[in-house]
């Protein structure tokens, strides 16, 4: 190699390992001028490309990789799959690349779990179910764990000595890591949960929030999210006006666990609008800006045009459509003040739910360690109080969102559907009423149940724990 090719090779790397993705891949694209014929730099290039926000051009770099023969090529094809499913919304495409992965090596858990999952987020239950059976035969030691969650987690319980149950029990017990043990002990409340076993229930959700904790070091700041939203109420302390310009997508934002999916998915059943999902670019935006939020409210013209093309630019990536899109991330309700400094004219629907509910709703997920209030019912309450408060001011200020609240939706089901579909310039159609049936994936903790008729089993779920939760009700007030 070269001395050149070696300076750039070695400048990639220090980047790379520097967490700097945009720079790294500026340089492994310098080295591949250079020597185009080296497979590895094309696969590094990718995931460069890909954690700087560039998946279409990942996508390529991976198949430039797998023409010179990486080492590894199901590797390549899994990430592609990746890509394809979770940043372009090309669900059939992953399978074929996941496919293609496991013709290369059959036995791959990796694999196999992704398969799973798809079949998971499209609603197809028996094929998740059997793909991770197939996983779980083929898995060793140190993946037994979480395939055995998967499977649980995609199968049904009707009572607590099902044989599923018993046998997360033993692994449970015969588990040594807190990883596993957490993953294991969300698997099995969901199962006690839906058996109608509810003390165990509550004790396995309590041990694997204890667990995940001990395994991610996760801990909530209370002052840091009071100062915060502190800053955010200062710093957007006026309405924004005006609009025009590119149609944005209809955000749909609130606590999560309160009902936006199912909100999504009722829009999603329209003709006129394509499901978005859980966007991240509204909070990648956010990472990249000096001083949020102080910076976004005060920003010129020209750095909002930037966003605001930055943020379009992402959506017709990721969906590649021409409809209504919708943004379904729950939590940018931090950046309701950003969105309509980007978009004055955007329609935003905020999703409420019973308190309760709510906290426990999310004190029962396996949730990343980013969201480590949701690992303890009094810090949920604290960060609901947090979201309380700062939704108020939103709505001071822009009293045209549209609140939808999960007890309304699920108790009067066409009148608020209605009603939501009114508020996004949308005529009604018989097919809204049959979300439950619509194609598409679906990615979220609710998979299943938006794949079901509108049901209330949800409400008011939280009296199957009341003589457990006296201290999250008395932190709510």
């Amino acid at each position: 190699m070269s001395q050149q090719a070696e300076a750039h090779l070695r400048r990639a790397q220090a980047a790379r390992a520097a967490g700097r993705a945009a720079e790294a891949a500026e340089a492994y694209e310098a080295l591949l001028e250079i020597r185009p014929d080296l497979s590895d730099s094309w696969f590094n290039l990718a995931l460069m490309r890909r954690a700087a926000g560039r998946p279409e051009a990942a996508l390529d770099a991976y198949a430039k990789a797998l023409a010179r023969r990486v080492s590894g090529p199901e590797e390549a094809h899994l990430n592609r799959a990746v890509i394809l499913s979770d940043d372009l919304g090309r669900p059939q495409d992953a399978e074929a690349e996941l496919l293609r992965a496991l013709a290369l090596r059959p036995d791959w858990v990796p694999a196999l779990l992704n398969l799973g999952n798809l079949h998971e987020d499209r609603g197809e239950r028996d094929a998740a179910r059997a793909t991770y059976a197939r996983a779980l035969d083929r898995a060793g030691p140190q993946e037994r764990a979480l395939v055995l969650a998967r499977l649980a987690n995609a199968s049904r319980f009707k009572t607590p000595d099902d044989p599923l149950i018993d046998r997360l029990r033993q692994v449970l017990a015969a588990s040594v890591g807190a990883t596993d043990r957490a993953e294991l002990g969300f698997a099995l409340g969901r199962a006690l949960d839906e058996a109608g076993a509810y003390d165990a229930a509550f004790d396995a959700y309590s041990a694997a929030n204890a667990e995940a904790r001990r395994s991610t070091g996760a801990r909530y700041d209370r002052a840091a999210q009071e100062a915060f939203v502190g800053r955010a109420i200062a710093a957007f302390d006026r309405a924004e006006t005006g609009g025009g310009g590119d149609r944005p997508p209809v955000f749909i934002l609130g606590m999560f666990r309160s009902g936006s999916t199912l909100v999504e998915r009722i829009l999603a059943a329209h003709s006129g609008v394509v499901s978005g999902g859980e966007l991240g670019l509204l909070p990648g935006l956010v990472r990249r800006m000096a001083d949020y939020p102080e910076a976004a409210a005060a920003a010129d013209p020209g750095k909002l045009e930037a966003w605001r093309q930055a943020y379009l630019d992402g959506v017709r990536t990721a969906r590649g459509a021409s409809g209504l899109v919708t943004d379904k991330r729950p939590d940018n309700f931090l950046h309701v003040g950003l969105i309509k400094r980007l978009f004055p004219d955007a329609r935003i629907i905020h999703t409420v739910r019973d308190a309760r509910d709510v906290c426990l709703s999310n004190f029962f997920l396996h949730l990343d360690p980013s969201m480590a209030w949701a690992m303890d019912l009094e810090d949920a309450a604290h960060w609901l109080g947090q979201h309380d408060r700062l939704t108020a001011h939103w709505k001071t200020l822009y009293p045209d969102i549209l609140t939808v609240r999960y007890d309304d939706l699920v108790g009067d089901f066409e009148a608020q559907a209605r009603r939501i579909l009114d508020y996004c310039g949308l005529a009604w159609e018989a097919g809204v009423s049959d979300f439950h049936s619509a194609a598409g994936a679906v990615r979220t903790a609710s998979v299943w149940q938006v794949r079901e008729p509108i049901y209330q089993r949800s409400a008011g779920r939280w009296r199957n724990y009341e003589a457990r939760i006296g201290k999250l009700i008395d932190a709510l007030g």
